[in-house]
């Protein structure tokens, strides 16, 4: 892949793509097989590839510049802004999207934030594009509500522009640090509700829920732990750190009654939503913290799947599910170097498969999907 931004040392998020793409895919591979040197991995399987580029589906860009001349990308470590609308990262789609944006910042008065200064209103850009019908999601994060009366007013032109913004909000985010967003989110159009699918899952993406930003490996991601679900004659499981439920969902089928728990009630609710839609009758959601609620439980079910964040499970969690020994724990990662060491306290599990999902090409990243089994 190609970045013009890239060659002249402007963005170096893709922090690999001087390297050849089959060459990045042996590096995440072997640096894996080195983190699990020290188990007895039953079976390897071929990483899951990514396309190149315009795989996101989602856009986060910081705001600078001026109201009349808004930059929208990211800000240099020289401190000056970089315009990240060309990313070869977005689908084609966000280009005219961009394009609108910022003659609509300018007619709306949304003055860029300074970070330097601790001035202005609008700080980020937030956007996301469904791959199921093309339908957009757009968030303003503003340092305050100071100008969302004129962001209000100003709005039905945009839309009118941009007829497929199925979703607008605004969040408020007002300290003076690199947070993304807020706590709180203030609708902009009835709807909340992006309409998302992979394979046959209807999703939905509220505001404040996690998503994958790469469809294509997400899918192939819950294809395979259904696969491998299926081959494991369970009866029961529980999906934790669930988000809006692509995997549980995925892998419950009428066999299998679920228990989905996730501490966001944004992605809970889209979670019921999808359960709801494709009739499932064995299928419990709730918004609580997935380790308060398994080290709260007595029962035990087959199998424990959990998609944590960076910060993995946590020895109190592998603890207890070492003494709860379910038969299964399918552990999917998004950093392998935790995974790892959540491994290593669950002595009483043996891996029987890994496989690792190309998630973040052009980075040192990926997904990884585990399954263990009690021995």
């Amino acid at each position: 892949m190609y970045c013009a931004l890239y060659d002249a040392n402007r963005c170096r998020s893709c922090q690999w793509l001087d390297i050849p793409y089959s060459r990045q895919l042996e590096n995440k591979q072997e640096q894996l097989r080195q983190l699990l040197a020290e188990q007895a991995v039953g079976q390897w399987f071929s990483p899951v590839t990514s396309p190149e580029q315009a795989f996101r589906n989602k856009a986060k860009m910081v705001v600078s510049g001026s109201v009349e001349r808004p930059v929208l990308g990211i800000m240099h470590r020289d401190g000056h802004p970089v315009d990240l609308c060309d990313c070869p990262l977005y689908p084609a789609s966000f280009a005219d999207v961009f394009a609108r944006l910022k003659p609509f910042i300018a007619q709306a008065g949304l003055t860029p934030y300074n970070v330097a200064r601790q001035r202005g209103e609008l700080k980020f850009i937030l956007l996301t594009e469904s791959t199921r019908n093309g339908e957009l999601m757009l968030r303003f994060v503003l340092r305050s509500k100071q100008k969302l009366a004129q962001l209000i007013r100003a709005l039905p032109t945009l839309q009118q522009q941009l007829p497929q913004l199925s979703v607008v909000s605004a969040n408020i985010q007002p300290v003076h640090m690199a947070i993304l967003e807020g706590e709180e989110e203030i609708p902009l159009t009835e709807n909340q509700a992006l309409p998302e699918q992979l394979n046959d899952v209807p999703l939905w993406i509220r505001p404040q829920s996690f998503f994958q930003t790469n469809p294509v490996v997400a899918a192939a991601l819950y294809a395979t732990a259904r696969q491998w679900v299926s081959e494991l004659g369970v009866n029961s499981m529980w999906d934790l750190f669930c988000g809006v439920g692509g995997f549980g969902l995925h892998c419950a089928t009428k066999e299998i009654s679920l228990t989905g728990i996730e501490i966001n009630a944004e992605a809970i609710a889209c979670a019921r939503r999808s359960a709801a839609a494709m009739g499932k009758d064995k299928v419990h959601f709730a918004a609580l913290d997935s380790t308060m609620f398994a080290t709260g439980e007595t029962t035990v079910p087959d199998l424990v799947l959990v998609n944590p964040p960076r910060r993995g499970i946590g020895a109190q969690l592998c603890h207890y599910l070492s003494n709860m020994s379910p038969a299964w724990i399918l552990y999917s990662s998004c950093n392998a170097q935790t995974m790892a060491s959540d491994i290593a306290r669950m002595a009483d599990y043996t891996v029987e498969k890994v496989q690792l999902f190309d998630m973040f090409p052009h980075t040192a990243h990926s997904e990884v999907l585990t399954l263990l089994r009690r021995r």
